[in-house]
């Protein structure tokens, strides 16, 4: 029974590599990426709701002490 010639295999291999490398660079190249974020308007904003200015705390029957 003859034997596997193997000698060949990491040339193989290692062009195999490669070509994978350069045909997804050269996919990668074409796409058109979004540029940095922008700064959005940090503005601080105006409530005019007076709930919306406090602290409020809400309750739940849980939380609320059992009344005999």
């Amino acid at each position: 029974m003859p034997q596997l010639d193997t000698s060949t295999w990491l040339i193989t291999i290692l062009s195999m590599i490669m070509t994978l490398f350069i045909i997804f660079q050269l996919k990668i190249s074409k796409f058109n990426f979004p540029s940095g974020p922008k700064s959005k308007n940090n503005k601080k904003h105006q409530s005019t709701n007076p709930w919306e200015t406090k602290w409020t705390k809400i309750y739940s029957p849980h939380s609320l002490s059992q009344q005999s």
